[in-house]
């Protein structure tokens, strides 16, 4: 049987955090005349995160956020032109083409013949499905998993399902609290591949020892796999 190794997919295999960043800079400019950047970028986090528990993880449940805190922000002021403007952010997040990162399709083919390769996403399951399948890279996964949080209780879950030992898993990302972390936690392997941008939610101290590999690319990865 070929083992088992799973990629995360946004910010891993395609650009997402980067669209992120453009819609809240655009989100920025609409609010300007009522707030400085700081103010504006720390009341959005902070009804993101507040509004984790309602919407999960996603554009849908972020363009939500972006209308609560304009509206708090404005006092309520944000008249029905502003909130469209708003919701056509959201939406033309939805509709950016899904861009794989350099490398990333050959390197999955080439894996493909050593490995199973599993996807395993969190967010919106509507979005994360049309994602993957407008990035042109699901044929190469024998086994997608969409989940609302990546901790140690969704990873043990997806294993046991799959009849997967810890120790004869790999998971790939971009996260170390949500890619690296769990995973270490029930004795299996992950590899660190950091995306140029990270969303403060998800930033967190890694520990001192390091006990995971760092990769400056995906390219690297087959040669590091080879070396194990």
């Amino acid at each position: 049987m070929l083992r088992p190794l799973a990629f995360d997919a946004d910010d891993t295999l395609w650009h997402n955090e980067s669209h992120y960043a453009e819609t809240q800079e655009a989100f920025r400019a609409l609010l300007r005349p009522y707030h400085d950047d700081a103010w504006i970028d720390a009341r959005l986090h902070d009804t993101e995160l507040r509004n984790l528990g309602h919407y999960g993880y996603g554009i849908k449940g972020f363009t939500l956020s972006m209308i609560e805190t304009a509206l708090e922000l404005t006092e309520d002021r944000l008249d029905g032109a502003g909130i469209r403007q708003v919701v056509e952010l959201g939406k033309a997040m939805l509709a950016k083409p899904v861009e794989p990162l350099p490398g990333v399709a050959e390197v999955l083919q080439e894996l493909s013949n050593s490995y199973d390769l599993m996807l395993i996403t969190k967010g919106d399951l509507f979005d994360q499905e049309t994602k993957l399948a407008r990035s042109g890279l699901g044929t190469h996964f024998s086994k997608v998993e969409i989940v609302s949080e990546k901790d140690e209780g969704a990873y043990a879950a997806i294993l046991e399902r799959h009849g997967i030992r810890p120790a004869g898993f790999i998971m790939v990302g971009n996260s170390v609290k949500s890619d690296i972390l769990p995973v270490l936690a029930l004795g299996a392997r992950a590899i660190h591949i950091p995306y140029h941008l990270t969303w403060a939610h998800e930033v967190v101290a890694a520990p001192g020892d390091a006990p995971f590999p760092v990769l400056e690319t995906i390219r690297d990865l087959p040669a590091l796999l080879a070396s194990w």
